[in-house]
C-alpha cells in the first residue's frame, strides 16, 4: 500500500514538473512598474442570487408549504493587477444553510484567493481558485444564478480546490484548451490528510460557436476510497441562444471488500433569447441512480433511495442593467429502486432575483 501511494506521488510531481515546464516556457522577468499599476486600488465587485420559494409538493411531507425569502449565495470579490502578467483576487461569499432547519445568520468564508500568473496563452493559479470539473460547464449554462451545474447540484465534487491550477491553450487560434489542476481535494476547508485530488479537463473548439470537453479527475483517500470522475460535454452557441449536452460517471470505492458506487448522470439544456432582456431557459437532468448525497443537498433535497428526473424551466427578464428577474420552477420526479413506493415528486417554483455590480 506504501508503495502503491508512493509511486502515485511521484506520477502527480512529474505531471505537475511537466505542466509548470510547458507554461513557464518564454516567461520574462518581472519589469518595474511604469504604468502605474502598482498605484491602482484594483476592483470591488459583487453578485446576488436570492428567492421567494414555495415548496408545494416533496417527498418529505413535513417540508410541504414551507416557503420565504432566502439568500443562496451573495459574492464580494476584490481584484488586484500586481504587475503586467500578475493578478491577485480574493473572494467572500455568504449564503443561506438551505436546509429548511437551521436558523443561523449568513457568516462569510473565503470562496477565492489566489495569484495568477498569466505568460502569452497560458496561465498559472495558485491558491484557492475554481476546478475544472464544472468550470467550463457552468460558464455555457451561464444560469448559476438559478442552479448549479449537473454535478455541482449532486455533490459529485466540490466548485473550488486548494493547490495548483494550470489553465490555457495549445494553440495561437484557442482551439485546443486544457486546464489542469492538483489541489488537497477538501475544497475550501483546511487540507487535514495526505491525500489530494488531480483534474485534467481538455476541450476543443473545432467549429464556430461549438465547444466540446473531456474531463477526468482522481481523489485518493484513505481505507480505500478513492473516487474517479469522467465527465463529457458538448456545447453549441449562437445568437439565438444556446445548448448544451453533457454525461459523467463517477466511481466511488467503499472499501476494501465492498462493492464500489458507481453513479451515471446526464443533463441536457437549451437556453432561447426572445429579445435583448428577456431569455427563456430549460434544463433536465437524469440520475440513473440513487444518490446516496441526495438529502444533503441545499434548497432542493432529492430522495438518496430513488433514481430521479430534475426539471427547471423558467424566464429571464433584464429590468435593469445587472438586475434580472427569473421566475421558475424545479421539479424532481423519482424511480424507486428494488420493488419499492415510488416517492412523491418535488415541486419548488421560486421567484428569482439575481443583480451584480
Amino acid at each position: 500500500m506504501y508503495g502503491k501511494k508512493l509511486a502515485n506521488k511521484f506520477k502527480l510531481l512529474s505531471l505537475i514538473v511537466v505542466f509548470s515546464g510547458y507554461c513557464f516556457a518564454g516567461i520574462k522577468p518581472a519589469q518595474a512598474d511604469d504604468k502605474g499599476i502598482l498605484s491602482d486600488p484594483g476592483k470591488i465587485s459583487g453578485l446576488v442570487m436570492s428567492d421567494f420559494y414555495w415548496v408545494a409538493q416533496n417527498h418529505r411531507s413535513e417540508l410541504e408549504d414551507e416557503n420565504g425569502f432566502w439568500f443562496r449565495r451573495i459574492y464580494l470579490t476584490y481584484d488586484k493587477k500586481l504587475q503586467d502578467n500578475l493578478d491577485a483576487r480574493i473572494r467572500f461569499e455568504l449564503n443561506s444553510p438551505g436546509d429548511f432547519e437551521t436558523e443561523t445568520k449568513l457568516d462569510p468564508f473565503v470562496k477565492d484567493a489566489y495569484l495568477k500568473y498569466t505568460s502569452g496563452l497560458h496561465s498559472v493559479y495558485f491558491g484557492i481558485s475554481s476546478t475544472p470539473t464544472w468550470d467550463l460547464v457552468e460558464h455555457h449554462w451561464g444560469y448559476r444564478s438559478v442552479e448549479k451545474t449537473p454535478l455541482d447540484l449532486q455533490k459529485f465534487g466540490a466548485s473550488r480546490d486548494f493547490g495548483l491550477a494550470l489553465k490555457g491553450y495549445f494553440d495561437a487560434d484557442k482551439m485546443f484548451g486544457y486546464h489542469f489542476m492538483v489541489g488537497n481535494g477538501a475544497s475550501n476547508k483546511s487540507e487535514t490528510n495526505e491525500d489530494k485530488k488531480i483534474h485534467l479537463a481538455l476541450s476543443a473548439a473545432p467549429a464556430e460557436g461549438v465547444i466540446l470537453q473531456v474531463l477526468g479527475d482522481y481523489e485518493s483517500a484513505d481505507n480505500n476510497k478513492d473516487k474517479y470522475t469522467l465527465q463529457g460535454f458538448a456545447g453549441y452557441k449562437a445568437d439565438w441562444g444556446r445548448l448544451g449536452l453533457l454525461y459523467a460517471h463517477q466511481v466511488r470505492e467503499q472499501g476494501t471488500g465492498v462493492d464500489d458506487l458507481e453513479l451515471d448522470l446526464a443533463s441536457a439544456y437549451i437556453v432561447g433569447n426572445f429579445s435583448e432582456n428577456l431569455a427563456g431557459y430549460l434544463r433536465v437532468d437524469r440520475m440513473f441512480d440513487p444518490n446516496p448525497k441526495g438529502e444533503d443537498i441545499s434548497y432542493i433535497p432529492f430522495a438518496s433511495d430513488a433514481k430521479s428526473t430534475f426539471v427547471l424551466a423558467g424566464l429571464d427578464y433584464e429590468a435593469f442593467k445587472n438586475v434580472h428577474l427569473m421566475p421558475n420552477v424545479e421539479m424532481v420526479f423519482y424511480d424507486a429502486v428494488g420493488g419499492a413506493e415510488d416517492p412523491d415528486n418535488d415541486v419548488i417554483p421560486r421567484f428569482t432575483l439575481f443583480y451584480k455590480f
